[in-house]
Parts: C-alpha cells; structure tokens; sequence
C-alpha cells in the first residue's frame, strides 16, 4: 500500500490530539466560574498579605 506506519502514527497522533484538545477546552469552559472565583480569592489574599510585606512591620 501507499501508506507507510509513520504516516498511519502522525494521523492517529493528530486525531488524538484534537480529541485531548477537546476534552481541556470543555473542561476549562466547565470550571471557568470555579476558576475565577479561586483566582480572585487568592489575588485579594495576595494584596492583603503583600501590604505586609511591603510595609514592613510597624
């Protein structure tokens, strides 16, 4: 046949590629509000230590 193994491997490889890809994107979309909420969290509790740090003790 025309089709040698590597190219059989690359188009498998690529396919799963797409499939994995799809699989982050919906679980980002997923945990997107989760995520968000974390990330606020810990950039407030980042500003609220970091005055300390910044400030040095009084």
């Amino acid at each position: 046949m025309g089709v040698n193994k590597n190219t059989i491997v690359t188009i498998l490889a690529i396919i799963g590629g797409i499939v994995v890809l799809g699989w982050v994107l919906r679980l980002t979309f997923a945990l997107l509000g989760p995520i968000i909420v974390i990330g606020l969290g810990v950039l407030i509790y980042l500003v609220l230590t970091g005055d300390k740090r910044i400030g040095g003790p009084k």
